[in-house]
């Protein structure tokens, strides 16, 4: 009887805290429904995320604000700065009080680019906080800029070289949700500029 009763109590228990480790669930790059995930393990066996998204407006602007200091600002971080030609570098925070040079900013090198089409970046500084930050620094990240029609674009985010290992594994997660989160904020971005917002 006594076994029964504390199977009973450990029941109600489970079904009490249930709401709230369902409100504490992990962010998932599922939360983004206008977000396509096309990821895919590479012939070598390491991952790729890829993700895409169709944005509301003309690929130069797109990649416009990809690639300019004031037009990143506008949508995705706090601070930034970009030197945009190869072997330059998009430096940026989450922080709109972070300066250049500030040693928990995001800095990522770029490899090679063409205008209005494509961005080619590894990252050479993350924040320390980052899950897997000197795994995600041996990735490469590929932003193709696809014109849809004459006023949309198809983002492709494509990060690479993702190995075996807990670090690979930690990073891979972060930015699987990572990057779905940043599509849908470029998404909500050029959709509230078309309403004029």
């Amino acid at each position: 009887m006594m076994m029964k009763v504390r199977s009973m109590m450990l029941a109600a228990l489970a079904l009490a805290t249930a709401p709230a480790l369902a409100a504490e669930k992990a962010p998932s790059a599922a939360d983004y429904p206008d977000v396509a995930n096309t990821s895919f393990a590479e012939p070598s066996g390491d991952r790729a995320i890829q993700l895409s998204a169709v944005i509301p407006a003309p690929a130069p602007e797109v990649f416009a604000a990809f690639t300019t200091s004031e037009g990143f600002k506008r949508w995705a971080v706090g601070m930034a700065r970009i030197d945009l030609r190869v072997g330059g570098e998009i430096e940026a925070s989450y922080n709109p009080k972070a300066q250049p040079g500030d040693p928990d900013n995001i800095r990522n090198r770029i490899d090679a680019y063409l205008p209005d089409r494509l961005m080619v970046i590894h990252n050479v500084q993350a924040p320390k906080a980052l899950p897997g930050r000197e795994a995600f620094a041996r990735t490469v990240t590929m932003i193709e800029f696809v014109p849809v029609d004459a006023g949309s674009t198809r983002v492709t985010v494509t990060n690479a070289g993702y190995g075996p290992g807990a670090d690979f594994d930690a990073a891979y997660r972060h930015f699987l949700w990572g990057n779905a989160y940043t599509l849908d904020a470029l998404k909500k971005y050029f959709a509230g500029k078309a309403k004029g917002g």
